[in-house]
């Protein structure tokens, strides 16, 4: 359905004077400029089904006095744009990613630790964070003791995203028991607690994760930068430019060798081309300069 069929008659149930074209565009106008998520035609009744509880609880009465109000509530309008945002993501999602994390860029990364040196892991986008707990845990590792040793060194993983629900349900670390399923036996052995049907992530493994609201278009509080950054599935929704323009974000944020990894259907292009040299399906590694 595109857009001007969504309008071209009301909305079964929706009133025009309620919702129509030119609040959705207003929406879409918004959520492109605070996020870079882009809102293609088609997406009208996702829109409304999405935004319409707010627009309720705020006492607005309709789509065009909720918009009127959310271009100056900036905190109003961030509740807008993460109920907008995709949350879909599972426990080793792209498990050829996490085999090359273990076996070409872990080593490395646990030499950096003995020598006392900080590593920093990055999983932005972390959504409801099955991606970041299965970072953690193959970065811990199969060997409990080498794993303990691991987590009471030098070692962070930030994880951050603009959802604050999303972002609630990462911190809580308790899912289906079925949903961990992907995960290499040993380590979910390792480093979670099972109770009945749901499984929660280990004290061990929270331990060196630190959750931060982040929108990836806006400023980053990070002064240092990042040995690993995980960024997968989350600029499928963005236009050209405003991927190319986070990617070179990313690629300033890498120590020279460090590791990127992007989702299956994304590619790095555009300035960050210069820096970013693929390593793998969709592994890049920073060049050395």
């Amino acid at each position: 359905m595109n857009l001007a069929t969504a309008f071209a008659t009301p909305m079964p149930g929706i009133s025009p004077e309620v919702y129509g074209e030119s609040d959705f565009r207003a929406i879409s106008e918004i959520v492109y400029a605070s996020s870079g998520n882009v809102l293609p035609k088609g997406k009208a009744m996702l829109v409304y089904s999405r935004i319409a509880p707010l627009v309720r609880e705020s006492g607005c009465g309709t789509f065009a006095n909720y918009v009127a109000m959310i271009r100056t509530d900036l905190v109003q309008q961030a509740r807008t744009v993460a109920a907008l945002t995709t949350n879909h993501t599972f426990f080793y999602r792209e498990s050829h990613h996490f085999d090359h994390f273990e076996q070409q860029v872990r080593p490395a990364l646990l030499r950096k630790l003995g020598a006392g040196k900080p590593v920093r892991l990055w999983s932005a986008g972390c959504s409801s964070g099955e991606e970041t707990w299965s970072l953690v845990m193959a970065l811990l590792g199969p060997d409990k003791l080498e794993g303990r040793r691991i987590a009471r060194g030098d070692i962070r993983v930030l994880a951050s995203d603009l959802a604050p629900h999303a972002l609630e349900k990462a911190k809580a670390a308790t899912y289906p028991a079925k949903d961990l399923q992907p995960v290499p036996s040993d380590l979910v052995q390792q480093w979670t607690k099972q109770n009945g049907d749901m499984v929660s992530i280990g004290d061990d493994a929270r331990s060196i994760v630190r959750f931060r609201s982040l929108n990836l278009l806006q400023g980053w509080p990070m002064k240092g930068k990042f040995d690993v950054i995980f960024c997968r599935n989350v600029m499928i929704y963005f236009d050209n430019e405003t991927k190319e323009k986070l990617v070179a974000r990313f690629a300033d944020a890498l120590f020279p060798g460090a590791t990127l990894f992007i989702g299956h259907s994304e590619r790095v292009t555009g300035p960050a081309s210069r820096l970013l040299e693929s390593v793998g399906p969709t592994i890049y590694r920073r060049s050395m300069a």
